[in-house]
């Protein structure tokens, strides 16, 4: 596994919703990689922070704004 798939699977691990082969690969990789390792624990302290946000919680337009930046992020990628 590289970065780029471990970074795009953390999301699932935290909320723990990853299938049990996925977690494996994901826990080996963070097992070996501090880099992926201190991006998921700046995750948990983000989460920490903020608490939890629910959609209807944003301002509006917030959400598509969101999205927008999004998807300008992953076509770049």
């Amino acid at each position: 596994m590289v970065c780029q798939q471990a970074v795009e699977l953390m999301t699932d691990y935290l909320e723990d919703a990853l299938p049990a082969h996925d977690r494996a690969r994901l826990e080996a990789h963070l097992a070996e990689c501090p880099d992926c390792t201190e991006y998921l624990a700046q995750i948990h302290d983000v989460i920490a922070a903020a608490g939890r946000i629910e959609p209807e919680d944003l301002p509006t337009g917030t959400v598509d704004g969101l999205v927008a930046l999004y998807r300008t992020w992953r076509t770049e990628t």
